[in-house]
């Protein structure tokens, strides 16, 4: 069955992110067409990248790569959930993307965003690096305004439209992640 990691970008203490990704893995959950796995960066404590040799190596030495390169080899796509923070995204999931290379290619990823313009400029920047990787970045995405799905810009409260734009971000992401499955075979 098609595997989707739903990595959660953000491990600043009170994240708006948590309840964010959990709600994107409560949704998933309801789905049949694929299993979903809620991938919390906080539980891989990466560094900044410490790696000596470039990542499209594939020559990783540090314990901690290797259990993150084992951890997204095992997913056919993703979707990350982002916070903006000036007009990009966070520090610590650039550097998680940037430790590892051939475990991203030919994966599809979907994004949910959040911040006080939902979060869509730090989608473009993700966009762009998810190209490099040699990922399909499917166009559907969930973009949470801080002032409307937000009480007090702390407590998740989304409106029920995001609900659907999760669900075609979902089936996106699932199609895209199964039709790439023979370039991952190869």
């Amino acid at each position: 069955m098609t595997k989707i990691g739903i990595i959660l970008g953000s491990t600043r203490p009170g994240r708006n992110g948590e309840a964010v990704a959990r709600w994107v893995h409560e949704v998933a959950g309801q789905r049949t067409d694929a299993e979903f796995e809620l991938v919390d960066l906080l539980d891989y404590k990466l560094p900044h990248l410490d790696e000596a040799l470039p990542p499209s190596m594939g020559q990783y030495t540090q314990p901690h790569t290797l259990s993150w390169a084992r951890k997204i080899a095992s997913f056919d796509g993703f979707v990350i959930v982002t916070p903006e923070y000036n007009h990009s995204t966070s520090g610590a999931l650039k550097n998680a993307i940037d430790f590892l290379y051939a475990e991203w290619n030919n994966k599809a990823v979907g994004f949910v965003s959040y911040g006080a313009a939902g979060g869509t400029r730090a989608v473009e920047h993700l966009r762009l690096i998810a190209g490099e990787l040699q990922m399909a970045d499917v166009r559907a995405q969930v973009a949470l305004s801080l002032f409307t799905d937000f009480e007090n810009f702390s407590v998740f409260k989304p409106s029920e439209f995001q609900r659907e734009s999760l669900g075609t971000t979902l089936d996106q992401v699932v199609a895209w992640s199964q039709a790439l499955a023979p370039l991952r075979a190869a």
